[in-house]
């Protein structure tokens, strides 16, 4: 069974070139179990029986999977950074104007920027008047009037 190392490190590329398909990240260390197990045949020879083989490997994947899975997979996968925008809070502080009275606890409509939103607002607001946002909730705008 001289070809029992080789078998073991194709073995170990086939896992590895698996994971580039599969998620998870679980994959590649059975692969490099498999290696793994390959070299040591090559190292140690004959003696290194199958049952041994098995047994390494087993041994192998465990001790991969919960020493380097989680360095590894921050090395991959790289580190998530805020973004500069906040978007729950870009209107706030920009001003528009009301181009349906918004009059409580209706709803009107506001022109900020180039675009229209709905708006709220504590006290009725005319037509024509200049107002401030104090927050937006997803698509609607709080308001109160610039006087």
């Amino acid at each position: 069974m001289t070809g029992a190392g080789w078998m073991w490190l194709y073995i170990g590329a086939g896992l590895m070139m698996l994971e580039v398909v599969s998620s998870g990240f679980v994959v590649f260390f059975f692969g490099l179990a498999a290696a793994t197990v390959g070299l040591m045949r090559f190292c140690i020879g004959e003696e290194f029986t199958l049952t041994w083989q098995l047994v390494s490997f087993s041994a192998l994947c465990v001790a991969y999977i919960a020493l380097l899975r989680r360095w590894v997979r921050s090395v991959f996968s790289g580190k998530i950074e805020h973004a500069a925008t906040d978007f729950d809070n870009e209107y706030v502080g920009r001003t528009g104007r009301v181009t349906a009275a918004i009059d409580p606890p209706l709803a009107g409509r506001v022109v900020i920027g180039d675009a229209e939103w709905t708006a709220v607002a504590d006290v009725p607001i005319a037509v024509g008047s200049d107002v401030k946002v104090v927050y937006n909730r997803n698509l609607t705008m709080k308001v109160e009037e610039i006087k």
